[in-house]
């Protein structure tokens, strides 16, 4: 708001300059229009850290930064105030000795009673203290959230440990297995299958990871739970140990769910993992599937999958809790606070519903609603292996192979001549590159993604900067592809079986293209 003013004069002049001059908090002063100091309170002298008379008919742009007076800032003040009526704002500003305060800053335009502008009523109130203040609490806050998000991802890093050591000795006990019983054929091809499934659930855990901050794409199909229990069953004997007893009671002739096998076996190794935690001393997990009636909607008609522990169970505060992101009840290194979270997140997705019942000293049960599929359940058992591609194949490509893990370009390159193809290897983006010069005649580029120094992307750019036709296939574990490769590079998602190599190659070089 403009301030009018009469000529002063008399004794209401000198009451308020008695008042302004009583204020030691605020620095108040008077500018001409062209923003010279004509009056000067010792509040400002105590604030700015000038005399009246150093100050008094200086331009008042003398208080702001080297940086504030080379942008122009003095002159948008006032003229922001003469045309608005009045200007507020916050910034760095100088003293006396050098020093910088941080200013609360309010100026408004004085008017004669004609309102001819006759100079700026100035106020500054210095805010350093409060502003440091306030910069502290950010800071606190900062390292709060940063202590926070380090004590996560320590717990997402031994549970994730956690879960794979027990994924890992399932297949390094069936592989020790195979080579202790080398001789006896009928058990060999069983450790075998075991040994891929426990890996299966492997690379399902860490799509799920590698997804976990979105929704993650499912594929859905008819599912037949009760066989999907039972093809699990000795990867859970494996993987849970022997103090622990499976009890599986399986309606016959159930009807098929709509579900994602994968997910859904992921969801079933999550629980029996949890209930074998529950018990340390060893216990009954029983696992169960039966038709359900009770529900709305598409769980009108459904089936229910339980799993049920008899350990130390929960008490209400923490069920209520469950199934919270990193929220877990087990000691460092023992879980991620994640199993359960990904379980109502995937049981969600499907449709279904997730029901946690549980009492201290007696034990907990996990029911898995799951909605009916109107199509008939898949005819392969759930979760077999893939199966290995045909050996022969109608054409020999020409392959540039690169890779700087070891043991994956061994087994790629393997793979690839296991297919009919010949095989250049190359460990490093250097070693394709130097191949490449030797001999540019490549059908296919199968490329990993992180390598050292450049990584497969930049390799793809590179090679096709001399032929831009060349099929590229993308091998990499990462969720998303890397920005900026855009639509022309096939995608392989490590790991891989045969059947996924054939069929990238068949996208990335046509029959008719080869």
């Amino acid at each position: 708001m403009s301030e009018r003013v009469d000529v002063p004069g008399g004794g209401d002049e000198i009451s308020y300059r008695a008042l302004v001059d009583a204020v030691t908090d605020y620095a108040i002063f008077r500018l001409d229009p062209q923003g010279n100091v004509v009056s000067w309170n010792p509040g400002a002298e105590r604030i700015k850290g000038y005399r009246a008379s150093e100050v008094i008919g200086t331009h008042f742009s003398r208080f702001h930064t080297d940086e504030d007076r080379a942008a122009g800032l003095p002159a948008r003040v006032l003229a922001a105030a003469a045309a608005e009526g009045r200007f507020e704002g916050e910034g760095w500003r100088i003293r006396r000795d050098g020093t910088r305060f941080w200013a609360h800053v309010v100026v408004d335009p004085v008017r004669d009673e004609h309102g001819t502008l006759v100079g700026f009523a100035k106020i500054t109130r210095d805010m350093t203290e409060r502003r440091a203040a306030q910069d502290a609490l950010d800071h606190a806050r900062l390292e709060l959230l940063q202590a926070q998000k380090m004590d996560a991802i320590g717990k997402l890093t031994g549970g994730v440990a956690h879960d794979f050591n027990n994924l890992l000795m399932a297949i390094l006990s069936s592989l020790e297995l195979y080579g202790r019983h080398a001789a006896d054929g009928d058990l060999r091809p069983a450790l075998l299958e075991n040994a891929a499934r426990a890996a299966e659930r492997g690379v399902a855990l860490t799509q799920r990871m590698l997804a976990f901050a979105r929704k993650q794409e499912l594929a859905l199909q008819p599912v037949d739970v009760a066989s999907l229990v039972a093809t699990m069953t000795d990867l859970l004997l494996r993987t849970l140990g022997p103090a622990i007893e499976i009890r599986a009671t399986l309606e016959p002739g159930l009807p098929a769910v709509n579900a994602d096998p994968n997910q859904l076996e992921l969801v079933l190794l999550n629980l029996a993992t949890n209930a074998r935690d529950a018990m340390p001393e060893g216990g009954v997990l029983s696992i169960s599937a039966a038709r359900g009636t009770a529900g709305d909607g598409n769980l009108a008609q459904h089936v229910s999958l339980r799993v049920r522990d008899d350990g130390a169970g929960m008490d209400h505060d923490t069920l209520a809790r469950a199934v919270e992101p990193f929220f877990t009840t087990k000691g460092i290194g023992r879980g991620t606070g994640l199993g359960l979270s990904m379980v109502h997140g995937i049981v969600e997705q499907l449709g279904g519903q997730l029901v946690i019942t549980s009492t201290p000293g007696t034990g907990t049960e996990v029911e898995v609603k799951l909605p009916l599929a109107t199509g008939a359940p898949i005819s392969a058992p759930v979760g077999a292996a893939p199966q290995a591609a045909a050996a022969a194949v109608p054409r020999s490509l020409n392959v540039l192979a690169v890779d700087d893990d070891a043991l994956v370009l061994t087994n790629l390159v393997a793979m690839l001549e296991d297919l009919g193809h010949r095989v250049t290897a190359a460990g490093s983006c250097a070693e394709a590159q130097a191949a490449w010069e030797a001999s540019p005649h490549f059908d296919l580029l199968i490329t990993d993604y992180a390598m050292p120094r450049a990584t497969g992307l930049q390799l793809t750019h590179a090679l096709r900067a001399a032929r831009a036709d060349l099929p590229v296939i993308l091998a990499t574990g990462y969720a998303e592809l890397p920005e900026g490769s855009g639509g022309t590079l096939e995608r392989l998602t490590k790991p891989f079986a045969f059947a996924d190599l054939e069929a990238a190659i068949e996208r990335a070089v046509p029959p008719a293209n080869a």
